[in-house]
């Protein structure tokens, strides 16, 4: 019993409280979801293919797309849909580039494809509305015009929603692009695109699958999206008040028709990698600050911490992404202090490890989830098999990520509403800025302390 009593006030007992939140939060709805989605992807059925397939609409929003809009309507021509049923609108918010080339070019090349060319100058949401009033499909698609369509897509998307009546809007699967990654230059990009393109296949075909089974998908993707029309114009539409319309309109879909938001695992999606860090700063920076925005929009905060996180999952979410930020960023320096204030370096370091192989764990479940879902689709399940080693990489590349949104939760705070958002290499620059100004008082004003002092000694 004595021993019983000093093992439980161990150090090594304190060490694995600091692992409890990730546990919980982390390790057990991992386990959890991948039975849930493993029971999904062993039992799922071929849903029937329509007699005849209905008209959709396909917006694409352009903002100098010149290098890749060509490339996207291709795909929507190469696309299994049938042609004659896809009425494409180009919103073109502001381009100054030759987008506008593209598009003749890409109208010459694919006769065969409706495109209707429409100029807005008030911003992406206002452009998006215009072109949802324009739309006469039975279907509205939203894509971005810098990726490409899987032959699919567009059909598996269409095949679902008409199974499926009670299916209102749903996401696609984004995911990099498998053949530029294979083209990147430089083994250190190279691995830091395969990491991203196992994050995305995790996020979709894991994270949001799983969120679908559980009705608790927090954003539709604004690369690739999809909705009935008759309840995309029962919304107040896209709002010009943040920079994430996309969450916007989820949360409306939500909160003002009540209705599901579902993800089509089948209906993928393919957008450029990263180009280098500055630009993934940016991105993950304005995700984060989008987020923040809409939560405030409709409130969230007013909802009681403690009822609301048992009632209403975005609360979860919020807390998860946002107030459990703070206490795992002071976990993360504690590490560091705590070995000088008389913590034994051996419990500290097997926490971590602890921790580390934890999220090794989970990543080698999100793995095989993964390969599930990819079983009709060779192209992407044969680039993707090889990489489990990424596994054992993948904790260090969410580890970079969770500081790029403590940044952006603390931009989001000071910061004012703008796509404009600062890079890393121009966060730095100010950061020098500021230590430099700093230190040019400090020595002013020692100096001048110094001149004081010297001037009392020569009076006296």
């Amino acid at each position: 019993m004595q021993e019983i009593i000093k093992f439980l006030s161990s150090q090594f007992v304190f060490w694995l409280a600091w692992i409890f939140i990730p546990l919980v939060m982390e390790g057990i709805p991992s386990v959890v979801g991948f039975f849930i989605l493993l029971k999904k992807g062993l039992h799922q059925k071929k849903e029937k293919e329509p007699i005849l397939f209905p008209e959709i609409s396909l917006i694409i929003p352009v903002y100098n797309s010149g290098d890749t809009l060509e490339a996207c309507l291709e795909s929507v021509y190469r696309s299994h849909y049938p042609v004659d049923l896809i009425d494409i609108l180009l919103v073109n918010n502001k381009s100054t580039d030759d987008s506008f080339r593209a598009y003749q070019k890409a109208q010459a090349k694919f006769p065969k494809l409706s495109m209707q060319w429409l100029n807005a100058k008030q911003g992406k949401s206002k452009a998006l509305n215009m072109a949802l009033y324009n739309s006469d499909g039975k279907y509205i698609i939203h894509i971005d015009s810098d990726g490409k369509l899987h032959p699919d897509a567009l059909k598996n998307i269409v095949v679902r929603f008409e199974n499926n009546l009670n299916v209102h809007c749903m996401t696609g699967s984004v995911l990099t692009d498998p053949d530029l990654i294979n083209q990147t230059k430089g083994p250190l990009k190279r691995l830091f695109r395969k990491l991203e393109f196992m994050e995305y296949c995790q996020a979709f075909l894991v994270g949001r699958n799983f969120e679908s089974e559980l009705n608790s998908i927090f954003t539709l993707s604004g690369a690739f999206s999809a909705f009935r029309k008759s309840t995309i114009l029962k919304t107040q539409l896209y709002n010009t008040d943040t920079v994430s319309e996309d969450t916007h309109v989820t949360f409306q879909v939500r909160k003002l028709l009540n209705q599901k938001v579902y993800i089509c695992e089948n209906a993928f999606f393919l957008v450029d990698p990263i180009e280098d860090f500055n630009k993934l700063y940016v991105q993950r920076q304005r995700w984060q600050r989008g987020e923040l925005e809409v939560a405030h929009m409709f409130h969230l905060e007013k909802y009681s911490l403690v009822s609301g996180f048992f009632s209403n999952f975005m609360i979860r979410v919020l807390l998860f992404d946002h107030t459990f930020v703070f206490p795992r960023m002071i976990w993360y320096f504690a590490l560091i202090f705590l070995a000088f204030w008389g913590s034994q370096v051996n419990h500290i370091l097997m926490s971590v490890v602890i921790l580390y192989c934890m999220y090794i764990f989970t990543t080698f479940l999100y793995y095989l989830n993964v390969n599930i879902y990819f079983a009709d689709f060779p192209e992407y399940k044969n680039f993707y098999r090889p990489k489990l080693y990424l596994a054992f990489l993948l904790p260090l590349y969410n580890f970079v990520i969770f500081w790029i949104r403590v940044a952006g939760i603390i931009n989001s705070i000071k910061g004012s509403n703008s796509w404009r958002t600062s890079n890393v290499t121009e966060e730095c620059s100010k950061f020098r800025k500021i230590v430099r100004s700093d230190l040019f008082i400090f020595s002013c004003f020692f100096i001048h302390k110094e001149k004081r002092v010297q001037l009392r000694l020569k009076e006296n």
